[in-house]
């Protein structure tokens, strides 16, 4: 009986347990729907909150907004009224210099209106004034004219021949004074082209920067150039220009290439320097020796010593009053060798004194004395024969002839020194540069004419219109200038200007 007791109480208490489960589930669902919806409640009205404060927001932006385009547009319309002002103040300031100028070209015509009136009245009194004048004298305007012409030339001539006599009295008080001054005047003007054009080289560069590298910093590379060649450099104004200073033209001529190779390679350093003039002395010593070489057999002396020869190729860089030394000298054993042959001399020996009679000039700026006896006692020291060595150191008659040719390569130097245009050599280089300014600027196509002028610092080149346009005319003048520098040596420098004109005739029939 007990288990089923028991077993009542347990489903007895199950079913109150579930019953009791039912009402405490029901009661904790319903209280979290509560807690539920009151916080959807309070979400809700934090959303509407939130709601309108963006709602306000917003509106404040687009205040904001409007009233900054508002101020935007305001600015704008007054920017624009400004400058619709100002457009109105230059329409009126230009409407007013349009009435003054129409005012001016009125007065303009007035004024030259009643200046051809003026003129009008002006001739009408000079033809009545005539008229009057030819009724009084009874003679025509011509007449009256001519003979009015022929007193004044009367007059004229009188008064020419007292002004020429007293020109004439004056040259001859001051003739002697007069002619002492142009003479001193003369003298001082070629002795100092002379020097100038004897004693320095110029160096052309391809630019002013050029000088800067040339000089170095604190002036290292131009003293090494000076140390190392024995040459002053003057590095002046003149543009794109360096001067190469020195009495030993050998000297100038191996600063001149060794600067010339410096400037195409580009590398200036005191290391490069010192090599590059050796090079440049090697190759200057090069050219000294075909020059000898060149020269002995041009005169037809053979079998001359090397130190000879040597000598000898120093006087291509070598000129005296203008005339190269080197051409001299060939000219002289020429003329030697055919007066020698004429008067029965030796002409071998005559040929051989004329060749080495001013070999002492190529060392006279190293060894004291004259170069005639510098001459000598290098043909001495070379063992040649005593005659050459007579005759080399009487040419200048310093000393006793000793033979027959001594004397005929002194008249042979003198009539190759005095012969026209010798020793003028300056003013043909001269004109010579000018002809070869004109022929290199005449080779190109369409040059119709070329004029070298300001002593040939400007060459100015007509060219045809209907083959050189204007892009063309410019190229011309590049190439022009190319070639100048290529082919000319000249101090300072050449200005090339092309002309291109088109000239429309036309005649009125």
């Amino acid at each position: 009986m007990e288990p089923l007791l028991i077993l009542a109480v347990a489903i007895v208490a199950a079913v109150g347990g579930a019953i009791a489960g039912f009402f405490l589930r029901n009661l904790w669902a319903s209280q979290t729907m509560k807690a539920a919806t009151s916080e959807a409640r309070r979400i809700e009205a934090e959303a509407r909150a939130r709601q309108k404060d963006i709602i306000l927001e917003a509106k404040d932006d687009k205040l904001r907004m409007q009233r900054e385009t508002e101020e935007e547009a305001r600015a704008k319309r007054a920017e624009m009224s400004g400058l619709e002002t100002r457009l109105l103040q230059r329409d009126e300031q230009l409407d007013q210099r349009t009435d003054l100028l129409e005012q001016r070209d009125r007065k303009l015509l007035d004024r030259e209106r009643e200046l051809d009136k003026a003129r009008e009245d002006v001739a009408r009194e000079h033809g009545e004034q005539v008229a009057a004048l030819e009724r009084v004298a009874n003679l025509s305007a011509e007449e009256a004219k001519s003979i009015l012409v022929e007193a004044v030339r009367e007059e004229a001539e009188h008064d020419a021949v007292k002004i020429a006599r007293a020109i004439e009295r004056s040259a001859r008080e001051g003739a002697q004074d007069r002619a002492r001054d142009i003479v001193v005047t003369a003298i001082q003007r070629v002795a100092a082209d002379h020097t100038a054009e004897h004693t320095v080289s110029v160096v052309h560069l391809p630019s002013d920067e050029m000088k800067g590298r040339i000089i170095g910093r604190e002036g290292r590379n131009i003293r090494a150039l000076e140390q190392a060649t024995g040459i002053d450099l003057i590095i002046d104004d003149t543009p794109e220009t360096v001067i190469l200073s020195g009495f030993d033209p050998v000297r100038r001529e191996v600063a001149r290439i060794a600067i010339t190779k410096l400037i195409a390679d580009g590398r200036i350093h005191p290391g490069r320097i010192e090599e590059v003039v050796a090079k440049s002395r090697a190759e200057v010593e090069a050219i000294m020796r075909q020059a000898g070489e060149q020269a002995a057999y041009d005169a037809g002396v053979p079998g001359l010593p090397a130190d000879i020869i040597k000598t000898m190729g120093r006087l291509k860089f070598r000129t005296s009053y203008g005339q190269n030394v080197l051409n001299h000298c060939i000219e002289t054993s020429r003329l030697a060798a055919v007066i020698a042959a004429e008067i029965g001399g030796d002409v071998q020996i005559a040929k051989m004194g004329g060749l080495l009679h001013d070999i002492g000039k190529a060392v006279d700026h190293e060894v004291e004395g004259p170069h005639a006896a510098i001459g000598a006692a290098i043909a001495q020291r070379n063992d040649l024969h005593p005659k050459v060595v007579n005759a080399i150191a009487a040419h200048h008659q310093e000393v006793e002839y000793t033979c027959l040719e001594a004397p005929i390569v002194q008249i042979a130097d003198a009539i190759s020194a005095s012969r026209p245009g010798a020793r003028g050599e300056s003013m043909d280089t001269y004109v010579k540069r000018l002809e070869d300014l004109q022929a290199i600027a005449e080779s190109f196509t369409g040059v119709e004419r070329s004029f070298a002028v300001q002593a040939g610092r400007e060459v100015r080149i007509l060219v045809r219109p209907e083959e050189i346009d204007d892009l063309t005319a410019s190229r011309l003048a590049r190439d022009i200038v190319k070639k100048i520098e290529e082919q000319l040596t000249y101090p300072g420098q050449i200005k090339v200007t092309v002309i291109r004109e088109t000239r429309a005739v036309e005649y009125a029939k």
